[in-house]
């Protein structure tokens, strides 16, 4: 076997501290920020002279990441629209099962965060939506039902 385990998933921010609050209010935990600079991640990255700020958030039974990062130097760049809509090519969203699907909107809300579309029954499995929350990220929510 060569994948032991899907460790985290990047996503590059420019107000870290926003971000943040979202994922933390969705239910995930900080692990960690702090600055993260110098040679070994240049060369990791294929990036001169970086520095930025990074963020590591768990989901809470501890088997999914993600990294936030916020670029100082060089200065992230935007690769497609803020906004883009759910057929654009790339990653396009990051799926969280929640216990409460109204509930968990509500409070995202108070972050900024909209619905892209409606909330949604799946036959008699699941409600599902997309949330748009700071920056454009969008999460998926899918609450199972019975």
């Amino acid at each position: 076997m060569t994948i032991q385990r899907m460790d985290n998933v990047l996503i590059v921010v420019e107000d870290l501290d926003a971000v943040i609050s979202f994922f933390v209010e969705l239910g995930m935990e900080l692990e960690g920020k702090g600055p993260v600079e110098g040679r070994w991640v240049e060369r990791v990255i294929g990036v001169d002279g970086v520095r930025q700020d990074v963020a590591m958030l768990r989901v809470p039974d501890g088997h999914g990441r993600i990294e936030l990062a916020s670029f100082h130097t060089p200065k992230a760049i935007r690769s497609e629209p803020e906004d883009a809509p759910a057929n654009t090519l790339g990653i396009r969203r990051i799926m969280f099962a929640v216990d409460d699907i109204e509930d968990t909107v509500a409070r995202l809300r108070t972050h900024g965060a909209e619905l892209v579309g409606e909330v949604e029954r799946f036959e008699d499995i699941y409600l599902l939506c997309y949330v748009r929350g700071p920056e454009g990220i969008v999460v998926g929510l899918a609450e199972q039902l019975g």
